[in-house]
C-alpha cells in the first residue's frame, strides 16, 4: 500500500514507522498517488498565531474574542477539549474554562498570514479556491510532472513549510472531489492528513450523519430529522424526485452527495459577492444591550475583512432569526460604498431598530454586498450627519494605532457589551 512519511516525505510501501526517519506520522492509502483534489484547513488559526507570537501561551487554553459579555471567535484545542466552541457567550466559555487566556482578535495580522499561506499555494497550482482566511480547496491535477512528485507529497510539503516558516499547522483532506476533501480534512485534526478514495466512498459515507455535509445548518438538520433522515444511509433510501419535492434544490443536492457525487470544480478567484459575519446565540435573547454589542462586533469583523481584501460595499445587510426560526433580513443601499465599521454599524443598527421588539432572537448577522475596490469608497460626505467624516478619520487613526501596537491598543466600549 502506498505510504508517505509526513515528517521527512519518504515514500515507501506500508509500514508502521518510516524506514528513513523512524517516525510514525504516516499516511497510507491504496489511492494515495492517484487523488488530486484537496482541502487545506489551518488548525485553530487565530489562536495558533497568538501562541506563535507569545510562547508563554503555548500550553494554555486560549480564547479569541471580546469581553465577558462578548462571544468566542475561536479557541485553541486545549480550550475546545473543555467544551469551548465558536460563537459561545464568553461568560459561558469562562465557566467551562476559567483559566483561559482571553485575546482580542488581530484581524489584520491574520489576513497577512493568510496571504503568506496563499503565496505558498500559488507555487503549487493555479487552481486555488479560498473559502476563508484559513482554508482553501486546491486542485493539483496534472502537476506531478512539474513537481516531480504526486499531489499527496506536494501537500505534505506545503503543511511542513507552513510549520517551519510561519509556525502554523494545517490539516489536509485528499479525495476525488471537493465534498469529500472537505470532510476528510476534519477527520484527523489537528495537523492531520486524511484520504477518502473513490473505491471506498459509498462504504465511508453510508453510516455517517448527514450533518457532516457542509452547509447543512440547524434548521435544515431539524427538517431532515422530521423526515427521518439522520445518516447518509437514510438518504439513500429516498427517491431523487421525492427529495426534490420535499427539500427543493437542496433535495437534489442531497441525492447526489449521498452517493459521493460532487462535480463542482475548484474555481480560482471566484468573485466575492459579499462579506458578512453572523453568530448564533447559545441562549435566545431580547436584551437590547447584548444585541447591540453583538451587532457592533459583527460589523467590525466585516469591516476588518473588507479592509484586508481592499473592498467596500454599496449595500449593508442585516439578518436576525427569531426563536421560532423565522428569518428576518433587511438591506439598505448607500450613497457611496463603504468599508468603515462605524458606517456599517450605524446603518445596520437603524435597520435593527426598524425590525422592532420582535425577539427573542437566536441569531444576528451583518454584511455588505455590491462590492467595489476600496479606492472607490467613502468619497461622499453625509450631509445629514456632519460628524461622519470626523468618525471616519478617527477609525482610520484607530486602525493605524492597532496595526502598530496591537488590537488591544484601542477598544470601543460597545465592544465589551
Amino acid at each position: 500500500m502506498p505510504t508517505l512519511c509526513r515528517d521527512c516525505l519518504t515514500c515507501f510501501d506500508h509500514g508502521t514507522r518510516c524506514p528513513a526517519c523512524g517516525r510514525p506520522r504516516l499516511v497510507s492509502h491504496d489511492e494515495l498517488w492517484d487523488l488530486s483534489i484537496a482541502h487545506m484547513d489551518c488548525d485553530a488559526f487565530y489562536a495558533s498565531i497568538e501562541k506563535r507570537d507569545n510562547p508563554d501561551l503555548a500550553d494554555k487554553p486560549v480564547i479569541i474574542g471580546g469581553g465577558r459579555r462578548g462571544v468566542v471567535s475561536t479557541a485553541c484545542y486545549v480550550a475546545r477539549i473543555r467544551g469551548v466552541r465558536s460563537a459561545m457567550p464568553m461568560f459561558k466559555a469562562l465557566q467551562l474554562c476559567p483559566d483561559a487566556v482571553i485575546v482580542k482578535p488581530r484581524m489584520q495580522l491574520y489576513a497577512e498570514v493568510s496571504r503568506q499561506i496563499r503565496a505558498f499555494m500559488e507555487e503549487l497550482t493555479p487552481a486555488i479556491e479560498p473559502l476563508s482566511l484559513d482554508e482553501a480547496f486546491l486542485d493539483l491535477s496534472g502537476t506531478a510532472r512539474l513537481h516531480g512528485a504526486p499531489p499527496a507529497v506536494v501537500l505534505a510539503r506545503l503543511v511542513r513549510r507552513m510549520k517551519a516558516e510561519l509556525g502554523i499547522t494545517g490539516s489536509i483532506g485528499l479525495s476525488h472531489n471537493k465534498f469529500l476533501a472537505k470532510i476528510a480534512s476534519d477527520l484527523d485534526k489537528p495537523h492531520g492528513f486524511s484520504v477518502i478514495g473513490k473505491a471506498e466512498t459509498q462504504a465511508f459515507l453510508r453510516p455517517r450523519p448527514v450533518r457532516m455535509i457542509w452547509g447543512v445548518g440547524q434548521a435544515t438538520q431539524e427538517a431532515l430529522d422530521r423526515a427521518g433522515i439522520r445518516s447518509f444511509e437514510d438518504l439513500l433510501r429516498w427517491d431523487r424526485q421525492d427529495l426534490s419535492a420535499r427539500f427543493g434544490s437542496m433535495g437534489d443536492r442531497l441525492w447526489h452527495l449521498a452517493r459521493g457525487d460532487d462535480r463542482r470544480r475548484v474555481t480560482r478567484d471566484a468573485a466575492i459577492k459579499s462579506i458578512s459575519n453572523e453568530t448564533t446565540f447559545h441562549e435566545d435573547t431580547a436584551d437590547a444591550d447584548i444585541l447591540d454589542g453583538h451587532l457592533w462586533r459583527m460589523c467590525e469583523k466585516v469591516s476588518d475583512r473588507a479592509k484586508a481584501k481592499r473592498l467596500a460595499g454599496r449595500v449593508v445587510t442585516l439578518k436576525v432569526k427569531r426563536a421560532d426560526f423565522k428569518l428576518i433580513s433587511r438591506r439598505h443601499g448607500l450613497g457611496d460604498a463603504t468599508q468603515m465599521a462605524d458606517r456599517i454599524y450605524r446603518t445596520a443598527r437603524a435597520m435593527l431598530d426598524q425590525v422592532g421588539p420582535r425577539g427573542p432572537y437566536r441569531l444576528i448577522g451583518a454584511g455588505i454586498s455590491e462590492l467595489v475596490p476600496a479606492d472607490q469608497s467613502d468619497r461622499v460626505g453625509d450631509l445629514l450627519d456632519p460628524n461622519a467624516a470626523r468618525r471616519a478619520e478617527a477609525e482610520r487613526a484607530t486602525d493605524a494605532i492597532r496595526a502598530r501596537f496591537g488590537e488591544d491598543a484601542i477598544i470601543k466600549g460597545r465592544a465589551l457589551r
